[in-house]
């Protein structure tokens, strides 16, 4: 893995730090060996949750390296099997990931913060969407923010490159925690630990029919689910878990999950 991906473990907690200076800017082999991480996370049974960061205080991501566009290389080209970033486009990612924005997401960098599941800003952060004025378009925003905004103001952030501060792309509702930009992994760390509480496979059963009913009306949820179209909610039906839960809470102890 490239020097400008750094990953770490801590217990089941896993990071990923974007470390490529100055703007911590995407090129393909970023692009892949983020995709290589984010494909270790999902498959590894011992790791829970991802915190995604980037290093230094000024950008969490600039986006896209325009620089290795001007010498050829193009939106199409292989970003590996996350799509851009590793983690816009990765099937199967039932497990949660917090986003860490240490600094300005630019263009593909906010795009990273729409992919993950929760967000934590540093208060001199800032956010905005370029692409339209590099002559591309913001395209996994283009699909995310219309469902996450009214329209009018999806179109407004897609369209104008305006910037916002962290402060009001929380009022947007799109950030979860505002901190001074040292305490951010704290911050990440602490919802981590919150969510590590959770048995395992509830964890992800709940990710996942989140994730797959998106784009379904409730009453097909429903039918998925009575049709046993849920696959992580159908091993957490016969778990080990769902019965160590009721059986915690009735002699008033804390739960040992085992996640089978």
């Amino acid at each position: 893995m490239p020097e400008s991906v750094k990953t770490s473990r801590q217990g089941p907690i896993f990071e990923v730090i974007l470390d490529r200076p100055k703007a911590n800017a995407i090129d393909g082999a970023t692009s892949r060996a983020m995709s290589e991480a984010f494909v270790t996370f999902r498959d590894d049974p011992n790791l829970r949750v991802a915190i995604l960061t980037g290093a230094g205080t000024r950008f969490f991501s600039a986006g896209w390296d325009l620089k290795a566009a001007a010498e050829g290389a193009t939106i199409e080209e292989d970003f590996g099997p996350g799509g851009f970033g590793g983690l816009s486009e990765l099937p199967n990612l039932n497990k949660p990931v917090i986003a860490a924005a240490n600094g300005m997401a630019v263009g593909g960098g906010f795009e990273l913060l729409l992919a993950a599941d929760l967000v934590i800003a540093a208060e001199h952060a800032e956010f905005f969407l370029s692409e339209t004025r590099m002559g591309v378009i913001p395209d996994s925003a283009s699909f995310r923010l219309p469902k996450q905004l009214p329209r009018p103001l999806a179109m407004e952030m897609l369209l104008t490159g305006r910037h916002y501060s962290a402060r009001e792309v929380q009022g947007l509702g799109l950030i979860n925690q505002v901190v001074q930009g040292p305490e951010v992994m704290d911050a990440a760390r602490a919802i981590a630990a919150e969510i590590l509480k959770g048995a395992p496979l509830a964890v992800e059963a709940t990710k996942e029919i989140v994730r797959m009913g998106e784009g379904m009306p409730v009453a097909e949820c429903y039918r998925t689910m009575r049709s046993k179209g849920f696959p992580t909610f159908e091993r957490l039906l016969v778990s080990e878990d769902i019965q160590e839960g009721p059986r915690a809470f009735a002699e008033k102890r804390d739960p040992v999950w085992k996640g089978r």
